[in-house]
């Protein structure tokens, strides 16, 4: 049988080999003092096999904990001591030198150890911080509300990252469930500062505002305040694309805006899909000050079992080793997901295979089912 690949790094590797190195790594100490004991044991005594012996705790250093780092660096000194000691060379001048030498060493990787632990005790506190921000700037959303399902999914381009430029929200007002996804122009905590300024914005607007125009009004003006206390470049060319989306509670109807965003995807419950692009571009979210456009809300069908998808540029823009772009159109239509948090997991798999693990963007997925019963449909 063929082995399952392992899909995150940048290159499919198969799960055995990864296994095999693994055990290799951590036998590698114990293999460097057994090689090293055998060549000094068996070659004459012009050879000395000292490298292997300090190797082994350097090895053992970044790898593994104090203990083990200790008791390698002991298994080496004994081992040299040993073998001087059968060979009847144990106070000559050069044993002397190789013993203090493994000596010297193993110290020098109990130091390393400790370095490596305390910078990995706060690169995880890091990571606990990092975590936290995102559960406060991005929370998750209810897994039902009313008659709808939903599922939220943040994929980072780089490994260990957590939160960037994209985002996500979900409210439920009077008015439905409304939900936002966008992509903040530029990276690191301006980026950062600016989901947390259009999320907070969102939930205050979905509540007072009557109409998804005049959310938009408000988070555009939200972002016109950011950029007057920014310098540099990000306050002048600051921007956010983002659609946002309404689901009237009972009615099966979709309403939506887009502002320079990528459409949402209608996937039904047949495997039918269905672009929602915008019919007429808009400018994104901060962008007022080169036109005033009124926004126009785009009104669809929501049938029951039917699933809206929103995404971020980092899947329609994910590229393959070729060049080529994902299209989500295609790579979904046709299939059929038990529910929206199979279709965000399967979707995230299969950018990321298409991409090979190298991707270059962030991605904010958002998926809702509707699960009620459908009222009398909208014209199309």
């Amino acid at each position: 049988m063929t082995p399952d690949p392992v899909t995150e790094g940048p290159y499919p590797v198969p799960q055995r080999h990864i296994s095999y190195a693994r055990r290799f790594v951590r036998l590698l100490p114990v293999l460097l003092i057994v090689g090293g004991a055998m060549y000094e044991y068996f070659t004459p005594k012009e050879f000395t096999a000292v490298p292997f012996f300090t190797a082994a705790p350097l090895v053992a250093a970044p790898l593994f904990g104090r203990r083990y780092t200790i008791l390698t660096g002991l298994a080496a000194v004994i081992t040299v001591a040993v073998i001087h000691l059968r060979l009847d060379v144990i106070l000559g001048a050069e044993s002397v030198t190789e013993t203090i030498t493994v000596l010297t060493v193993s110290g020098l990787a109990l130091l390393i150890n400790t370095l490596v632990r305390r910078s990995d005790e706060r690169l995880a506190t890091a990571r606990q911080i990092a975590e936290a921000a995102q559960r406060a700037v991005l929370p998750e959303p209810a897994e039902r509300i009313d008659g709808f399902e939903i599922a939220v999914r943040y994929e980072a381009a780089q490994a260990g990252a957590f939160i960037g430029g994209d985002l996500y929200a979900v409210q439920d007002c009077p008015a439905g469930v409304r939900l936002l996804v966008g992509d903040v122009r530029g990276k690191g905590m301006g980026a950062v500062a600016a989901v947390a300024v259009l999320i907070g914005t969102f939930r205050e607007a979905a509540e007072q505002e009557a109409t998804l125009e005049a959310v938009a009004g408000r988070l555009e003006r939200a972002l016109a305040r950011e950029g007057d206390r920014r310098a540099g470049l990000d306050a002048v060319e600051g921007f956010t694309t983002a659609v946002l989306a309404e689901l009237p509670h009972g009615e099966g109807v979709l309403r939506i805006v887009n502002r320079g965003h990528p459409g949402p995807l209608l996937l039904y419950a047949d495997g039918a899909l269905r672009p929602l692009p915008a019919t007429e571009p808009a400018l994104p979210l901060g962008m007022g000050d080169l036109g005033n456009w009124p926004d126009r809300v785009e009104e669809y069908a929501f049938p029951a079992g039917a699933m809206l998808l929103l995404y971020t540029d980092g899947v329609s823009e994910a590229r393959d080793a070729r060049g080529e772009f994902f299209l989500p159109e295609e790579r979904l239509s046709g299939r059929v997901f038990a529910g929206p948090g199979d279709l965000l997991t399967t979707l995230a798999e299969d950018v990321r295979r298409h991409t090979g693990g190298r991707m270059t963007d962030d991605m904010a997925l958002l998926a809702v089912r509707r699960t009620g019963a459908s009222s009398q449909p909208v014209s199309e």
